[in-house]
């Protein structure tokens, strides 16, 4: 059967051939063993559900094998055979573009040079996951090849509900992540539920498809980065010679070399486990990998001598290296920490104590014990931190829940008053105030031709749109203009495609509208192909989450989730090709609330209207909501967009002066 054959015939009839397990593959680590005799048995017999029952017999007890083994069932017998990547949206059987257009990025999440576990379906942060096993996937693809543009398909944490009747301008697919009620929503029950196979955690861009590999991140980190350097620099200087130390280097915070090169400093990145190492290695992504500390002390010295931008990925401990460059006095300019700490008992944070190996068959043989020993590096680390900050680094929590595991762990990581954390999030002391306030968040697209020229030209139309925008814009806006301006042009020559011809760049809603009208139009005089728009849950309005994308919200409201439901109830009716909403990403299961969504340009006038209606509301809705919260930028942002668009009304808060009444 060839790929088109195999898409439509989605779980075969009779079974394949078992399949071996590939150790060659960056494997999850397996599951905690959370089950109870009685649930381990639903479990199996949850799954079996996708299967004629002539098949039981033989399945029953392959799947018991796989969640004793892996604390998951997979279903790896059901993996296809053919290559997985994102095709030319034409290699893709369908009735319904828009489908095809989720099958590419679909596919694309699960490509094993963009996946962080491809076998186990989880593209990125060791449990952001597309599928729970491989029938979901099979069913899903068959559903879009056949589905047409008056259905709509309902998935529920990876499950295809099936395909329901609705209309052209719904959109073709609404996914829902791990939606629990709120008091089954911590982390052992994600364990538990995901295990008996009726939840996942999607992340946020992987249960979403809309993930575009590490570049996803790369624009965000450098934009970070660059503006961490100007609030340290002195007289203007830039961040030559200046070294920034992190950690991880997976899916998401595999991004962080290549941000530090393009951002013009030293980067260091602990990473434990060799074969993320290998990848970004292997991609480009780091420029030397070193494994003795002495080696690695030394060559920063050289490096901070001479001023060279250059990437290490440190093959070790962050622990280490906090301690040890404190011990040997190398000045660290700023740090910082990207490990999943969202998921620190099962994989996303690697103590210091024990090695990759014993720490894999401890979280689960021992999950109590390795909690310790978590907890415990996690102290150590927060100390080591502490000493270095004590002589001037600017140390900030990436949005990874670092500072907030820690202070549940007991690390010296709250301020004086006991309330807050000794260090601020990068949200609320730059990218809050700096970039979401007035709009500006993560916009992205990918050519669904798969040509490398289409990418190239959308590059070019983007910038020349963004450098029209900037000649009038305001002094509020102009630094985060030409920060984007200088990125987009240096895209090409910076290789940050892996997987999809994909691109991201920072923009607010004007932006946003004029960048995707210049590719409809593109598309519509048959220079390009049709182009998927879509952005990552990290943006404006797109997520609620108190520890990172609205923590700099200070009325009280951070622990709310209407806008990020709001944001995809009002994407959908207004022209999105597919929306997700998910419990969890980032920084936890139970911690955030964040939604998405994908929309296929075709060069038609349909596709206008949609992008018009949905791109301006997508950003704004987060723009009125910091606005309400007494957000400086935001209310000039919201002012400005209501001038610009009159059927554009919103409540604007009246400043309150807390001297007079409060004394």
């Amino acid at each position: 059967m060839n790929f088109k054959e195999l898409i439509l015939q989605g779980i075969p009839d009779e079974l394949p051939p078992k399949k071996e397990y590939d150790p060659s593959v960056n494997h999850a680590p397996k599951r905690k063993d959370i089950l109870s005799d009685q649930e381990k048995k639903l479990a199996i017999i949850n799954a079996l559900r996708y299967f004629h029952p002539k098949h039981h017999g033989v399945l029953s007890k392959e799947f018991s094998e796989e969640l004793h083994q892996y604390g998951r069932i997979y279903m790896y017998r059901f993996r296809p055979g053919y290559a997985m990547y994102a095709r030319s949206i034409d290699e893709y059987p369908c009735q319904s573009k828009q489908a095809a257009a989720i099958m590419l990025m679909i596919q694309n999440n699960l490509d094993p040079a963009v996946a962080q576990h491809p076998h186990e379906l989880i593209t990125y942060g060791g449990n952001g996951a597309v599928f729970q096993n491989w029938a979901q996937y099979l069913l899903t693809m068959q559903y879009l090849a056949t589905m047409t543009d008056e259905q709509t398909l309902h998935m529920y944490s990876g499950h295809p509900l099936g395909l329901f009747p609705s209309s052209k301008g719904a959109p073709r697919a609404v996914v829902t992540n791990g939606m629990m009620i709120p008091n089954y929503s911590k982390q052992d029950d994600w364990e538990k539920y995901n295990a008996l196979g009726v939840t996942q955690y999607g992340q946020m861009t992987a249960g979403s498809y809309m993930y575009i590999g590490p570049q996803g991140i790369v624009h965000g980190t450098t934009i970070t980065v660059l503006n961490a350097g100007r609030k340290i620099a002195k007289n203007g200087e830039g961040l030559a010679g200046k070294l920034f130390v992190s950690s991880g280097l997976g899916g998401m915070s595999g991004a962080q070399p290549k941000a530090g090169n393009i951002a013009g400093c030293i980067s260091i990145v602990a990473e434990v486990n060799p074969k993320a190492i290998h990848t970004r290695h292997s991609q480009g992504w780091v420029d030397e990998v070193i494994e003795d500390m002495h080696s690695l002390i030394q060559r920063v010295k050289k490096a901070k001598d001479v001023k060279e931008v250059v990437s290490i990925a440190y093959h070790g401990n962050i622990v280490e290296i906090w301690e040890e460059f404190d011990k040997a006095g190398v000045y660290i300019d700023m740090g910082s920490d990207q490990t999943s700490l969202h998921n620190p008992w099962a994989g996303g944070y690697y103590p210091v104590t024990l090695s990759f190996e014993d720490a894999n068959a401890m979280m689960a043989s021992d999950p109590t014990q390795f909690k310790e020993h978590v907890k415990e590096s996690l102290r150590r680390q927060a100390t080591a931190i502490n000493k270095h900050t004590a002589k001037g680094t600017y140390f900030f929590d990436y949005g990874n829940a670092f500072l907030l595991e820690a202070s549940r762990a007991g690390a010296d990581i709250m301020a004086e008053n006991g309330i807050d954390f000794r260090y601020p999030s990068y949200v609320q002391d730059i990218m809050g105030p700096m970039c979401f306030d007035y709009g500006f968040g993560p916009f992205r697209w990918v050519c669904t031709s798969g040509k490398a020229e289409d990418l190239e030209k959308t590059d070019q139309l983007a910038a020349d749109v963004l450098e029209e925008i900037m000649r009038n814009s305001p002094a509020e806006i102009q630094q985060q203009m030409g920060d984007n301006i200088r990125w987009i042009r240096a895209a090409g020559e910076n290789k940050l495609v892996v997987g999809s011809q994909a691109r991201i760049l920072y923009a607010d809603a004007e932006g946003r509208m004029k960048i995707a009208s210049a590719f409809n139009e593109a598309i519509k005089r048959g220079e390009i192909g049709p182009v998927v728009l879509g952005r990552d849950h990290h943006d404006v309005s797109g997520t609620d989450s108190p520890y990172r994308e609205t923590s700099n919200i200070y009325d009280g409201s951070r622990f709310t989730a209407d806008m990020a439901i709001q944001n995809v109830i009002g994407d959908a009716f207004r022209g999105a090709t597919w929306i997700s909403i998910h419990n969890g990403g980032g920084v936890g299961w139970g911690e955030v609330i964040n939604g998405g969504f994908g929309m296929l340009l075709d060069g038609s006038e349909e596709a206008q209207q949609r992008l018009e209606n949905m791109l301006f509301y997508d950003v704004n809705n987060g723009i009125a909501r910091r606005s309400w919260a007494r957000n400086e930028g935001a209310v000039f942002a919201i002012k400005r967009e209501m001038e610009r668009n009159p059927n554009l009304k919103v409540t604007v808060p009246y400043s309150v002066k807390n001297d007079d009444f409060f004394r």
